[in-house]
């Protein structure tokens, strides 16, 4: 039968009577309904699927642009600094306060010598230093032990993790890391492996173009 109507696409155009008679069992309800009832049930469904997903697009819009809005808040921060020993303390503290990350650590090597005093310049091992080469892309995960957590106030407070190379050039470049950048939060879940990298990425480059006055 059913190869039939498949076979025969203008059966129900020379018998449109049987449409209307045709019974078919809810599925909200045990009753018994029509065709069309049934067929506009299913449009119902598939409309709430739809209006779900447009939902979560505006609202992933919606985040996209506040995020953006802070990025540029910080990227002129930046600019505003004259003093360059200060743009370390400067990248960090905007990074905590623009987007409300409880830990932000940073440090710089490979400095020219008028700043080679500064405490962001010193306590990093060459292990950390090959560490931060290897990164093509900034890591987010749990906290496994990384040298990098050392640098912040509060090491123990530390699950979550992103750690973002500073180099020379665009995200994902070859070139050897001058500097990492360590954002940390109490919340396992804040920083892990299957969130974007975007806007992290963002923030590595345009904190790699600021620091490099420093070099």
């Amino acid at each position: 039968m059913a190869n039939y109507l498949a076979n025969t696409p203008d059966f129900f155009e020379r018998h449109a009577e049987l449409l209307a008679a045709v019974q078919l069992t809810s599925p909200h309800s045990n009753r018994a309904v029509s065709l069309q009832e049934r067929q506009a049930g299913m449009l119902r469904e598939k409309i709430k699927v739809l209006e779900h997903r447009i939902m979560d697009m505006i609202r992933n819009g919606n985040e996209n642009v506040l995020l953006s809005d802070k990025l540029l808040r910080w990227a002129r921060s930046l600019f505003l600094v004259a003093d360059p020993l200060a743009l370390p303390g400067q990248i960090a503290g905007e990074i905590a306060e623009q987007f409300s990350v409880p830990q932000v650590g940073i440090k710089v090597w490979d400095v020219a010598p008028q700043f080679a005093h500064a405490d962001f310049a010193h306590g990093v091992s060459d292990d950390a230093r090959l560490f931060a080469s290897s990164l093509m892309e900034p890591f987010c995960g749990v906290n496994t032990g990384f040298e990098a957590v050392s640098w912040l106030p509060d090491p123990q407070a530390a699950t979550s993790l992103a750690i973002l190379p500073l180099r020379t050039g665009p995200a994902g470049s070859t070139t050897p890391a001058f500097g990492l950048l360590v954002l940390a939060s109490p919340d396992a879940q804040r920083f892990n492996s299957a969130m974007g990298t975007d806007f992290l990425e963002r923030i590595a480059e345009l904190a790699s173009a600021a620091l490099s006055r420093l070099r």
